[in-house]
């Protein structure tokens, strides 16, 4: 069954499933790519920060050398690291991306973090000479004149933001002569992102949902024992039982019949399988409701290193 696609507020079509690589590679990522397409996957979601989109480019390169892919096949997103917020550095920031995926134009570009840094050279999320951290103060906005660059430029189909809150995206679209077509946030069953959603609805900007099956390999920095585990949730084993799916199909299709994007990540040919066998069945109404029921506003990624930054989302 072919993957549905969601349609944005340019007009584009995007496939509404897709392959997420965060913490992913090397001989991993190559080979959770291969399983992926060859399980029918045409949307791939990296970054500039995760370090692989070297890895995905090489397998990308080598199916379609192959003559088992086109270029217009598939969908690649990629993000702006957050120290390349200088709206005359987005597009270095992206052509470094290009170069390591080997090719001429991403299908999909995103702000990472509404939160800039300077970069000072010393850690992931850098810091100064006195150990605190290197923030600059550049408006998104200010960032977002870049972006747009790499539309007009023909270096990215489309371009959306990531982990922004509804005043952010509000002042975005104020000044924006190429509307945002998407916010991707973490957006699960425990913390369903409703009026995050409804906000971005009536802006013609669609969800992308990260952490979609509550994230249990998620990295230790965003793990608390107090953390409910949603695949052990009654109500989703429950559904799972019903349809004879397992807990994280359940919690997929939830999200997309409510028109939000997933990008599940996994590195296990058959997990990935699974992943996509998500549009054989529907909820219905009820279960949809008491799905929505369950939500317990429980953010897992809460980033402490924006704590106090002035575009801090959250």
């Amino acid at each position: 069954m072919a993957i549905p696609m969601v349609i944005f507020n340019n007009g584009n079509k995007f496939p509404i499933l897709g392959l997420g690589t965060l913490a992913a590679n090397s001989d991993d990522c190559k080979n959770a790519v291969r399983a992926a397409l060859d399980a029918g996957y045409r949307h791939f979601d990296t970054a500039y920060a995760y370090g692989n989109e070297a890895d995905i480019g090489e397998v990308l390169q080598e199916y379609m050398n192959a003559g088992k892919l086109t270029r217009s096949d598939f969908f690649v997103t990629t993000k702006l690291w957050l120290t390349y917020h200088q709206p005359d550095r987005v597009l270095e920031c992206l052509d470094l991306s290009l170069s390591k995926l080997k090719l001429e134009y991403v299908d999909l570009f995103l702000m990472h973090t509404p939160c800039a840094f300077e970069d000072t050279g010393n850690g992931f999320f850098p810091i100064r000479d006195d150990g605190t951290p290197a923030f600059l103060n550049i408006p998104p906005e200010e960032t977002w004149k870049g972006m747009e660059r790499a539309v007009t430029d023909g270096k990215a189909k489309n371009i959306g933001v990531s982990n922004f809150s509804c005043g952010q995206i509000e002042r975005i679209c104020k000044i924006a002569t190429i509307k945002p077509v998407t916010n991707q946030v973490e957006c699960h069953a425990y913390f369903n992102q409703g009026d995050l959603q409804s906000f971005c609805k009536k802006r013609g900007i669609i969800l992308t949902s990260y952490g979609s099956l509550g994230s249990p390999g998620r990295p230790d920095m965003f793990k608390k024992d107090s953390d409910p585990v949603l695949m052990e949730d009654a109500l989703i084993k429950k559904l799972a039982k019903k349809y004879k799916k397992s807990a994280g199909q359940i919690l997929l299709r939830n999200l997309t019949q409510r028109n939000i994007m997933v990008i599940p990540k996994s590195t296990n040919p058959d997990r990935i399988k699974q992943n996509m066998q998500v549009f054989d069945f529907t909820l219905t109404g009820c279960e949809m409701k008491q799905i929505e029921g369950i939500d317990t506003n429980n953010r897992i990624f809460f980033n402490q290193h924006f704590v106090g930054h002035p575009e801090a989302p959250y």
